[in-house]
């Protein structure tokens, strides 16, 4: 069921991009939160990542699994309606944020996991 439901979310990448790129002109986001959403894009745009985009299905979860988390952080400092004034999606913004992150957590390795937060796994765990 978690495959089936993230292949509906990768199914909806060009309208997080969208949102992306809307929420990056708005003036209600907080510069560092725009620097964030920027570098979500590039990652997202970008082919070569911790997981290749060449590779199918997993090459678009973890790029989805850190554009989620970029949101997320977003929400913590803005207002959710700014995120939905941007969505254009059918489904409200928000718990698809956060089951994409809650799928993305089962699906994706430990290590992809801790790379697209930003750390790694010293091995010590």
């Amino acid at each position: 069921m978690n495959l089936v439901e993230m292949k509906r979310y990768i199914g909806m990448v060009p309208r997080f991009l969208k949102l992306l790129f809307g929420l990056l002109k708005d003036k209600r986001v907080p510069l560092k939160d725009k620097t964030i959403l920027a570098a979500a894009i590039a990652y997202l745009l970008n082919p070569v990542d911790f997981v290749p985009d060449m590779i199918p299905f997993f090459g678009m979860v973890d790029d989805l699994y850190l554009v989620a988390l970029a949101l997320l952080r977003l929400l913590y400092h803005t207002d959710e309606e700014v995120l939905r004034a941007y969505w254009e999606g059918d489904e409200d913004v928000v718990p698809v944020i956060k089951k994409i992150l809650e799928i993305g957590a089962k699906i994706l390795p430990p290590r992809v996991r801790e790379a697209v937060l930003g750390t790694f796994e010293t091995g010590n765990a």
